[in-house]
């Protein structure tokens, strides 16, 4: 029996960060969490994280399927947030987002993890950022971490 299980450590990997600029005040922190985790965790060089600023949460998957198609990365983390107004406009965009980074990965077969929150409001947000309820940009680069060593693995047998 095989039993496949990814770690974290990955120092010759090479990754790519897509972060949305609307939300600016916590898509950086999330960024800052993310970066930290790679460094520190999964030893990799700041040279080998290449970071793309885009308008919006909407824009994220054009650029990720962008990053994947050019076989450069082993990974795309996708960070942004996305929160509830007062019309539907939430809905569309983070239904759209979530879709079509999944069709992404899928397509390309390049891990594209979803660190993209989805809030309610902002102190949730603020909370999901840091806060009370962690750093989901720091969960997002364990994720492609482990995703990496997975695949590697896999590949490898």
């Amino acid at each position: 029996m095989k039993i496949i299980k990814g770690d974290f450590l990955s120092p010759e990997s090479y990754i790519a960060i897509v972060v949305a600029r609307f939300n600016d005040f916590i898509n950086k922190v999330l960024l800052n969490g993310a970066i930290e985790i790679l460094e520190r965790i999964g030893q990799i060089s700041n040279k080998n994280i290449t970071i793309v600023w885009v308008p919006g949460a909407y824009e994220l998957p054009l650029i990720s399927q962008i990053l994947s198609n050019s076989k450069k990365y082993n990974a795309i983390i996708a960070l942004g947030t996305i929160i509830k107004g007062n019309t539907s406009h939430f809905n569309y965009v983070s239904n759209s987002v979530s879709t079509s980074i999944n069709n992404v990965i899928l397509k390309t077969e390049i891990p594209i993890i979803f660190g993209i929150l989805t809030t309610n409001n902002i102190e949730q947000a603020i909370n999901r950022a840091g806060c009370k309820s962690g750093n989901k940009g720091s969960e997002a680069a364990l994720n492609a971490l482990e995703m990496i060593n997975i695949i590697n693995k896999i590949n490898n047998i």
